[in-house]
């Protein structure tokens, strides 16, 4: 394909590479995901154990990164891309490639698993919950945020957000992989680990102070509605 994220076909791994040098720019087309990040981590308890292990699936450069420092995990990061596997390693995550439907790790070696803005860009919803089940050791911990298999979730994650500068990019989300909620808790269910869901939604008033330049991040508040951006977590038995 030629050389613009544009002209990539929708969920096209070839993106992140090719806007690489994205990753760590707080304003740049990746901002959402640092948000994000720091929401995500939020749900992540600092571990008692020596050696705690948590595993990163679909962690890109590694923004999750920063916000676990003093938590006490080993933090092992999953992802197709060697180029953010490299950015990654640059803020003390152990890069390992793979696809989240094939793991390379052995069983139960996580306290925590980490799923964070990935489950929308799988094919194969059911197999990419087995994986991140079978990586958590009894009592571990997994954490999610996605987009919902809704009409809703369809208008203002594509429809809206990817016209909007810096945001999301366009063609970023295939809407056939977007998340049934029903089928996720299902799945998850299968596997010992029972999900609870919130839904999350960025501060108004912090994205009208980002955008001009009065803030360098945007907190995500939760909402009553998991019709679109949703965060789950569950221990496995």
């Amino acid at each position: 394909m030629s050389g613009t994220p544009e002209s990539l076909a929708p969920n096209d791994p070839a993106m992140y590479d090719r806007l690489a040098a994205q990753w760590w720019r707080p304003r740049g087309v990746f901002a959402m995901l640092h948000w994000l990040a720091a929401a995500r981590a939020a749900l992540v308890p600092p571990t008692p154990h020596e050696d705690a292990v948590l595993v990163d699936l679909g962690c890109g450069a590694g923004l999750l990164a920063p916000h676990l420092e003093g938590k006490g995990y080993r933090h092992i990061g999953v992802d197709l891309s060697l180029e953010a596997l490299r950015q990654g390693a640059a803020h003390g995550v152990l890069g390992v490639q793979g696809s989240v439907l094939a793991v390379p790790l052995p069983n139960a070696c996580a306290e925590v698993v980490v799923a964070g803005e990935i489950l929308e860009h799988v094919p194969d919803l059911p197999k990419a919950v087995a994986e991140a089940c079978r990586l958590l050791r009894p009592g571990g911990l997994l954490v999610i945020d996605t987009l919902a298999a809704t009409a809703l979730c369809r208008f203002l994650a594509i429809g809206v957000a990817e016209r909007i500068p810096r945001i999301a990019t366009r063609g970023v989300h295939d809407p056939a992989f977007l998340v049934d909620r029903r089928l996720l808790v299902a799945e998850c269910a299968k596997h010992g680990v029972a999900l609870e869901l919130r839904g999350i939604r960025p501060s108004l008033i912090d994205f009208a102070l980002w955008l001009g330049g009065r803030r360098e991040s945007v907190r995500m508040l939760p909402v009553p509605t998991t019709a679109v951006l949703f965060q789950a977590r569950g221990r496995k038995r």
